[in-house]
C-alpha cells in the first residue's frame, strides 16, 4: 500500500511539473515584402525586458546581418542580454534585429568585372552563382527595412551593424560609403580579397569624401595562420580608418589567436562591446 502511494505521488508530481511547463521566449519573426529586392524578407526581433509599447521609452537598435535562427541570432542576443542585465550595465537596453539571408554572398558582394581573383582565396567561380547586389541590399536597408523598424518599435537614433565574413564585406561596404546608416560598426574577419581589395583601395578617397559622421568600428580578426590574407586586409582596413577616418571616427583592433575564421564571432562580439562600451 505504501508503495502504491509513493508511485501516486510520484504521477502526480511529475503531471504537475509538465503541466506548469512554459515555453521560454527570446524573440518573434515576422516577414515583410521588399520592393527593393523583389521578395520577401524574414527578420527576427528581439525587444528588450521592460520594453512597453505604451511609455516614453526609446531604445538603441543592433542589426545583425547574418541574423536568421540558424545562423547567428539567438548568441549574439544573449550576448547583448547579459550585457545590460543591472549587475552588468555596459550595454544600454537594445532591440535586436536579425536579418535571414535569401542569397548571402549575392547580398554581401559588391558588382565586379570579372571573378578572376576568386583562385587566389580557394574558390571556385560555380560556388558563386549570383553575386553583386549590394547595391540593392544596401538600398533595402536604408529605405525599407530602417523604417519599418523605426515605425513599428520604439527607437532612437542609436544603431549598431554586425557582420563577419561576408556580412564583414558588407558591413565595411555601408561604412565607406553610407556611414552614416550606423553609428557603431562590429566587422570580423571581412572578406575584403573580394573585387582585388577594392574596398581598400577606395577607401581613402570614400573616407575623405563621407568622415563628417560620427562612428566608432571594431574591427576583429582570427589566427592569422588560418588565412593571412584576410588577416592583413583586418588590419589594413584599421590602418587606413586611422590615418583617414578623420577625427569622428574611433577605431579599435582586436587579433584573437585563439580563434579560427569559423569559431571566432561569439568571442569577437563579446570583446567589441568591452571595447566599444568600456566600464567606468
Amino acid at each position: 500500500m505504501k508503495k502504491s502511494i509513493i508511485i501516486l505521488l510520484l504521477f502526480i508530481s511529475t503531471f504537475s511539473f509538465a503541466q506548469s511547463e512554459n515555453a521560454i521566449v527570446i524573440g518573434h519573426s515576422q516577414e515583410i515584402q521588399s520592393k527593393v529586392l523583389n521578395e520577401k524578407r524574414k527578420i527576427n526581433i528581439y525587444l528588450p525586458e521592460g520594453y512597453n509599447p505604451n511609455d516614453t521609452t526609446k531604445y538603441p537598435v543592433v542589426y545583425i546581418i547574418d541574423g536568421g535562427v540558424e545562423e547567428d541570432f539567438f548568441h549574439i542576443t544573449g550576448i547583448i542580454r547579459f550585457n545590460t542585465q543591472p549587475w552588468i550595465n555596459r550595454l544600454p537596453k537594445s532591440i535586436v534585429v536579425g536579418i535571414e539571408n535569401t542569397d548571402r554572398r549575392r547580398d554581401c558582394s559588391f558588382a565586379v568585372d570579372n571573378l578572376d581573383f576568386l583562385k587566389k582565396m580557394g574558390f571556385k567561380k560555380e560556388q558563386l552563382p549570383s553575386y553583386g547586389g549590394s547595391a540593392n541590399y544596401i538600398k533595402f536597408i536604408a529605405t525599407e527595412l530602417q523604417p519599418y523598424i523605426n515605425s513599428s518599435y520604439k527607437t532612437n537614433h542609436h544603431k549598431t551593424v554586425i557582420g563577419e565574413s561576408f556580412a564583414g564585406l558588407l558591413a565595411t561596404e555601408i561604412l565607406l560609403k553610407h556611414r552614416d546608416l550606423f553609428d557603431t560598426y562590429i566587422i570580423m574577419s571581412p572578406s575584403l580579397w573580394w573585387g582585388n581589395e577594392l574596398l581598400l583601395k577606395e577607401a581613402p578617397a570614400l573616407l575623405a569624401a563621407k568622415n563628417k559622421t560620427k562612428v566608432k568600428v571594431y574591427i576583429g580578426a582570427c589566427n592569422k595562420d588560418e588565412n593571412i590574407i584576410m588577416h592583413e586586409d583586418a588590419i589594413a582596413l584599421r590602418d587606413v580608418l586611422k590615418k583617414y577616418g578623420g577625427a569622428e571616427t574611433t577605431a579599435f583592433y582586436d587579433y584573437l589567436p585563439d580563434e579560427v575564421h569559423a569559431t571566432m564571432m561569439h568571442q569577437s562580439v563579446y570583446n567589441a562591446f568591452k571595447m566599444l562600451y568600456p566600464k567606468k
